[in-house]
């Protein structure tokens, strides 16, 4: 088990439930991954937009239904009433291709859709689902890192098109780096400006501090769209794998932030509209005339 993990689970003996099922992904062998992405389509060329939008993905079904029914197993054991009712999808036939292009694209309708077609809790099913596509993402970050732009400053990821999870100010010069939490990518950012509308008006921008001196995490906040980002001071980024438990084990500063009516957007800032196909499907080698 990952020290991140392990580490969390001491922490907060009671988020065991549902660090059983981050288990789950973080646990998935990336070859599989590497090699779906790898025979993709080629990253995206389109400006100001995440690699991966529009890219064709060919896989097999079973990779998809392998992770999603080991999340759900887990889930639905944590003994959680809402994660409880997903006992009722383990037995489902689920259309595979489509719950793994919901859960890429950030797709909340759709994932609650299928929830309700099979008679899961809606949140626990979009929240358990949406880590399907973590290992898949985290291949695409892997592989496609040498063609990040470096002038990239967009507020969102400029791999998976996610808003960031928190930022860092990193090393003595303080620059600032935000992170994603879905594919761990980073990405250079300008100071005093807001990730998710973009405004540069000190008046408009905020830092929450926590009253504990010297902590090593605030938030900045934006008092136009009401946004808010988690920002660490560090001397370095933390590791890709590391991310996802970063964002969870200061989850205390979302729970503040959302206190003082600041946000964070739970929806793919960029739309990706990928191409997802089963790559076991038979080729056709002759047109037939009919």
């Amino acid at each position: 088990m990952p020290a991140s993990l392990t580490a969390l689970e001491r922490q907060q003996p009671e988020w065991g439930p549902w660090l059983r099922v981050l288990h789950e992904v973080v646990c998935e062998p990336a070859s599989g991954w590497d090699a779906v992405v790898h025979s993709a389509g080629r990253p995206s060329s389109q400006t100001n937009a995440p690699l991966l939008a529009g890219v064709a993905v060919s896989m097999p079904a079973a990779s998809i239904r392998g992770l999603a029914k080991r999340l759900i197993r887990a889930a639905a054991n944590g003994g959680t009433p809402k994660m409880t009712t997903l006992q009722a999808v383990r037995a489902a036939d689920l259309d595979v291709f489509a719950l793994f292009t919901a859960s890429v694209c950030q797709d909340r309708a759709r994932l609650g859709e299928m929830a309700g077609l099979h008679g899961a809790d809606e949140e626990a099913f979009e929240a358990v689902m949406a880590l399907v596509a973590l290992p898949f993402l985290h291949a695409c970050r892997r592989h496609w890192a040498p063609s990040l732009s470096a002038t990239w400053t967009e507020g969102f990821c400029p791999v998976c098109g996610a808003w960031p999870a928190f930022a860092e100010m990193r090393g003595i010069e303080r620059s600032r780096h935000f992170r994603c939490g879905r594919c761990a990518s980073e990405w250079y950012s300008r100071l005093l400006c807001c990730a998710y509308c973009a405004s540069a008006n000190h008046d408009e921008l905020v830092t929450l501090v926590p009253e504990k001196t010297g902590a090593h995490c605030s938030v900045d906040a934006c008092r136009r769209c009401h946004g808010y980002i988690k920002t660490f001071t560090r001397l370095q980024g933390c590791p890709p794998d590391a991310v996802m438990f970063e964002d969870l084990a200061t989850v205390a500063f979302d729970v503040a932030a959302l206190e003082q009516g600041y946000v964070r957007p739970s929806a793919a800032a960029h739309p990706l509209d990928i191409i997802v196909t089963d790559s076991r499907q038979p080729r056709r080698f002759f047109a037939w005339n009919t």
